[in-house]
């Protein structure tokens, strides 16, 4: 599956029905790193799960039956997160797409992952050291002004 360069952000959400409608919920840290704006309207897609059964996912019922274990409807298991596509030490080249709230400079790498760059303008091409990393984002400290 290829995905879009456009993509602000990545996360599993449980649909859920309120009166005529069915509703998805953004995890608040999606609105927080600032790629998503309450009352702006975005595309959203919805990629299917897939569900597979394996043999370690049944047993027998005592009678030599094999049985699947119960899960509710309404406590669906959640699927794991995508991990970050970039690691603490690590050393990347990338170009200032934008500013953040606080004047930070914004690059997004794979999967549209969001790396900030404090001191670095919009268009700068740089090389970065990664310092921190976290689930929507890393920060990276500026080690070569151009590249």
């Amino acid at each position: 599956m290829e995905i879009s360069e456009k993509l602000l952000c990545l996360f599993s959400t449980e649909v859920s029905e309120e009166d005529d409608r069915f509703v998805i919920e953004i995890p608040r840290q999606e609105i927080e790193t600032g790629d998503v704006e309450p009352g702006d309207v975005y595309r959203v897609a919805l990629i299917s799960r897939e569900r597979t059964t394996s043999t370690a996912d049944t047993g027998t019922d005592g009678s030599g039956t094999t049985t699947k274990p119960s899960q509710s409807p309404s406590q669906p298991t959640a699927p794991s997160e995508p991990k970050p596509p970039v690691d603490v030490g690590e050393t990347r080249y990338v170009e200032i797409e934008d500013i953040g709230k606080q004047g930070d400079g914004i690059a997004r790498v794979e999967r549209g992952y969001v790396i900030i760059v404090p001191g670095a303008d919009v268009g700068d091409r740089v090389k970065i050291e990664v310092t921190e990393v976290k689930s929507n984002f890393a920060v990276g400290e500026i080690i070569e002004e151009t590249f």
